[in-house]
């Protein structure tokens, strides 16, 4: 049979995900414009709305592992902030919100009972939510929680080339709010290329928005409407995005370029500041 292809004929790359049921999910503090402790979770809305996210990847023939939640930590489900793994090695996250720090122990504990090593962060870092491997690069967001500190830290970790991008709306507080990559390259391995991304251009100081225009000159450009409907908080596989179905805009733009996306609510996240990316940790 063969392999279904994706822009510039790159097919589908088979991926390993870290994801922590929302067993204990609630909105029981604010620390995003998002939050708001008066609008309850519907608990087992969530719960459905993550098992089929989960399905979705493994009919798509992708590993998903997962870690097993803590009570008192409700944004433990946001996997996707507790490191960055590359090159089989993990960058631990350093929380910004008290509330969320101890997130870090329980998933360096997983992390070394799988075998890595982790090295933590010194400086304030939330990985994958302010961090995308990008091709040859590491595209790393600062303005409301990492801290531009940790962009040095993590070049000199992975030995890959970090490029800071400021984020200037409180909306779109993490990275991976604001923008995805889209390439096909599983590892990010050094001699690949850049990829593609899609980003929403407003959520970025004007010098960090030259930098993208510089670097992706093809990138999808999502309007605001997709991107507060968490359209650009994406998964790709090079060929599938997973993606807010609300994203309608964004939606149509990615098929027409090639791609196929696979909706998977999780509105019930939003109430959060979280979706589908906030719950994939990808181990690379």
């Amino acid at each position: 049979m063969p392999v279904e292809r994706g822009p510039l004929g790159r097919g589908p790359s088979l991926r390993r995900y870290l994801m922590c049921e929302p067993r204990h999910f609630e909105v029981r503090y604010a620390i995003n414009p998002w939050m708001d402790t008066g609008r309850p979770v519907d608990l087992p809305l969530a719960r459905d709305q993550w098992l089929t996210l989960v399905e979705a990847y493994r009919a798509h023939g992708h590993t998903v592992e997962t870690i097993v939640p803590v009570a008192g930590l409700p944004d433990m489900v946001f996997a996707a902030n507790a490191a960055l793994v590359m090159d089989g090695k993990v960058f631990g996250s350093s929380f910004h919100a008290p509330e969320r720090q101890p997130e870090a122990a329980a998933y360096t504990q997983w992390f070394k009972e799988a075998g890595y090593e982790v090295r933590p962060s010194r400086s304030v870092c939330e990985g994958e939510g302010d961090l995308v491997p990008a091709g040859r690069y590491v595209l790393a967001g600062t303005g409301f929680r990492t801290h531009s500190s940790a962009h040095r830290e993590v070049q000199e970790f992975f030995g890959r080339p970090v490029i800071g991008l400021d984020l200037v709306d409180p909306r779109f507080y993490h990275l991976d709010t604001a923008l995805f990559h889209l390439g096909g390259e599983p590892d990010g391995g050094a001699g690949a290329d850049a990829g593609n991304i899609a980003y929403y251009p407003a959520a970025f100081s004007p010098g960090s928005r030259e930098v993208l225009r510089h670097l992706y000159p093809d990138a999808v450009v999502a309007t605001e409407e997709d991107a507060l409907a968490f359209g650009l908080n994406s998964v790709s596989d090079g060929r599938h995005v997973f993606i807010a179905p609300q994203a309608h805009g964004l939606i149509d733009e990615l098929a027409h370029r090639g791609h196929v996306p696979v909706p998977v609510d999780l509105s019930e996240f939003r109430k959060a500041g979280g979706g589908i990316k906030c719950c994939t940790q990808e181990i690379r």
